[in-house]
This record gives structure tokens, C-alpha cells and sequence, in this order.
């Protein structure tokens, strides 16, 4: 992430129009040159930091997996359980896709290639978070904090809901009447998918 204190380094410079590139021209359309350029150094001062366009895509990947699971596990640090985790990770999970559109535009086209690029597996990449996630709804449904549920579907359709609207945005705007990015579209569709996925979890007691 870039530096929020001060001028960016050049290797964040780096980093942050790489991201730019990957997203808007994928993995086979971004160049090096263009990079270099795009920061406004040379090539040879780039591959100073990045030794292959390889390397610095995969940096990319994983410097966003990393800080996405740092704030994940920042959010479940207190000995906290049910809907507060829940609620808690939601915000998280939301607020990072709104902040970092261009990894949204990465993982999109990541999952949507069969074999991956340059063997990173994203799914591998992903799957303890998945398990994780797994485990502790399944934990919350045995204690009868939530309603039953196929855990992993729950997740998946958690994560589908998340993706889509941030990864969509061309298709949400032309299909919606308002801009789907703007800060008052974002809170209300933040509070009806939060509302929704209580609904969905609350035990029914009447049953």
C-alpha cells in the first residue's frame, strides 16, 4: 500500500501504476516500458526493484492479500462471536473492495482464467481464509448463534455479493438510474447487504 505519510518511494510508484496497468490492461497488455514510463523513470531503474514483470505482478497479488488479511484479522482480535464478527468482517471485506478497485480488477480477471497466471493460484491463495471462515460459521450454527446454513455455500454467496457489485461497475451503470460508486449508492447498498445476510443468519424461533 502506499505510503500515507510523506512522498510515495519510488518503489510504491512503482507498485501503485502497476496495479493501475494490471487492472485496466490485464496481465499480457501491461508492459514494463509502459510501467516505467507511467512512473517516469526508466526501465533499468524499474527492474532495479522488480527483476521480471512476473515478480512484480505477483507482489501486486500478494501485498493485497496481505493487507485484506491484516485487516480481517484486526476485525476478529476481540473475543467477540456471532453477528459481531460477522458485522465486523462485512465492513472490513466492504470498505477494502471500495478502496482498492483496481485489486477487485485484478482478482476478476484472476478467477476468470483457467490456469492462473505465472502458477499463482488464487484459489490456493485464498482457501485458509475460505476454511477458516467455514469453520466458524459451522462453530456459531452448533451453538445455535445462527441459523443453519451449508457453510461453504454461505460463504461463497458471501463473497459473490461482495465481488460482483465492485467488479460490475460498468454493467451497474447502465442498468441503474444513479451512479453505483457514489458515496450515497455505496452506504445504501453497504446496509441492505448487511441487513440481509442478519436476516439470513438469525436463528428463526419460530421453527
Amino acid at each position: 500500500m502506499l505510503n500515507l505519510v510523506g512522498d510515495p518511494t519510488t518503489k510504491e510508484r512503482i507498485v501503485a501504476e502497476a496495479r493501475r496497468r494490471f487492472a485496466s490492461q490485464g496481465y499480457e497488455g501491461a508492459s514494463l516500458n509502459d510501467i516505467a514510463e507511467g512512473v517516469g523513470i526508466r526501465r533499468p531503474s524499474l527492474l532495479h526493484y522488480f527483476p521480471s514483470k512476473e515478480a512484480m505482478y505477483r507482489h501486486v497479488l500478494e501485498e493485497a492479500l496481505l493487507e485484506w488479511t491484516r485487516q480481517i484479522d484486526r476485525a476478529r482480535s476481540t473475543e467477540v462471536d456471532g453477528w459481531k464478527v460477522v458485522d465486523r468482517i462485512l465492513g472490513v471485506s466492504f470498505e477494502f473492495f471500495r478502496d482498492n478497485p483496481e485489486i477487485v480488477q485484478i482478482v476478476r480477471r484472476e478467477a476468470l482464467t483457467e490456469t492462473g497466471h505465472l502458477g499463482f493460484d488464487l484459489g490456493q491463495a485464498l482457501r485458509p481464509h475460505f476454511r477458516r471462515s467455514v469453520a466458524f460459521f459451522e462453530r456459531e450454527m452448533k451453538a445455535g448463534r445462527f441459523r443453519q446454513h451449508d457453510p461453504e455455500h454461505l460463504v461463497l454467496t458471501g463473497y459473490g455479493a461482495l465481488l460482483t457489485y465492485f467488479s460490475d461497475r460498468a454493467m451497474l451503470t447502465g442498468l441503474l438510474d444513479i451512479d453505483p460508486f457514489s458515496d450515497e449508492a455505496l452506504e445504501a447498498r453497504f446496509h441492505h447487504m448487511r441487513a440481509f445476510v442478519r436476516a439470513a443468519l438469525e436463528p428463526n424461533d419460530a421453527g
